[in-house]
């Protein structure tokens, strides 16, 4: 077997588990995995804040940001104090969703300022903010994006907040280590699955399963999102694409199935444009279903 696909999942043991003998990264594994200087101001900033969850999906394409950013402001339209930090460092949309494409990060004697947003004073942090050109590639290595994400949880003056959603890049890469180490002493309520209805999804979202259990982190539960399209006139239903049965799957591993949000061209069409789609289409399914699963996740929570 390849030494590489033996790689601990467990931060104590990178650079000293028998498959690291050999390895040509063992010694930036070693040198990452003394105590972290920054994990004292890390978690006195995460300890200010109530509930944090990441929001993943094992592939792109599955619409996981417009998820993170709509359930964040599902979360605060019930008056919760919601903060959003936008963890694709290379392809950062929130700013765009969430409407603050314009704000510049602010440097206070607290700390980096989070932008806000005009929806219910969302409180945001991406890479999208602090780069000077829209069309700059961010080409960064592991590391590079280890300490961004740490000086997102470190420096930016996040207050009291009674949730901080993490949007996360598709995958179990670099980004999704570096937010579960670093959040361990804070305990995590865990992580929202997206996945849309397809086969070849859901064969990744095993993946992603099997990765948030190696790490110890709680599944809150699966999204089906883009499950099937809903006419706006005659309300009539399609499935667009084949249908895998994702109920199924959460069921057969234990895993709680949040619900169905459908295909809604108003809700694309409120991202593209940084518009607020749970105010402009209160009465439309999408709404009602992003709605549901925020309900179901807070139920679940306040159960825990």
């Amino acid at each position: 077997m390849d030494p590489l696909s033996r790689c601990p999942s467990e931060a104590d043991l990178a650079g000293r588990a028998r498959a690291c003998e050999g390895c040509p990264g063992r010694e930036l594994c070693l040198s990452q995995s003394t105590l972290d200087p920054d994990q004292e101001q890390i978690d006195c900033r995460m300890k200010a804040i109530k509930h944090k969850i990441l929001i993943v999906s094992g592939k792109g394409g599955v619409g996981k940001s417009s998820i993170a950013a709509s359930l964040s402001m599902a979360l605060a339209q019930m008056s919760h104090k919601v903060g959003l930090v936008d963890l694709d460092i290379c392809g950062p949309s929130v700013p765009k969703l969430l409407s603050v494409e314009d704000q510049v990060v602010v440097n206070s004697t607290w700390g980096w300022q989070p932008l806000k947003s005009p929806f219910y004073d969302i409180k945001v942090m991406s890479t999208g903010a602090i780069l000077n050109e829209d069309s700059r590639a961010v080409i960064w290595r592991g590391p590079r994006k280890t300490a961004l994400i740490k000086r997102f949880l470190k420096d930016v003056y996040w207050g009291r907040l009674d949730f901080l959603m993490f949007d996360t890049p598709p995958g179990t890469s670099d980004e999704h280590l570096t937010v579960v180490k670093v959040l361990k002493g804070v305990e995590p309520d865990g992580a929202v699955i997206v996945t849309t209805p397809q086969e070849v999804a859901l064969d990744t979202i095993r993946k992603e399963i099997d990765f948030c259990r190696k790490m110890s982190l709680p599944i809150i539960g699966i999204v089906e999102n883009m499950s099937g399209f809903i006419c706006p006139c005659c309300q009539a239903k399609w499935d667009i694409y084949c249908r895998a049965d994702v109920e199924k799957l959460a069921s057969k591993h234990g895993i709680t199935y949040l619900g169905r949000v459908p295909l809604d061209p108003e809700l694309s069409k409120c991202c593209e444009y940084g518009q607020n789609y749970l105010e402009r289409h209160k009465e439309a399914a999408g709404a009602r279903a992003i709605i549901s699963v925020t309900e179901l996740i807070v139920d679940k929570l306040r159960s825990s």
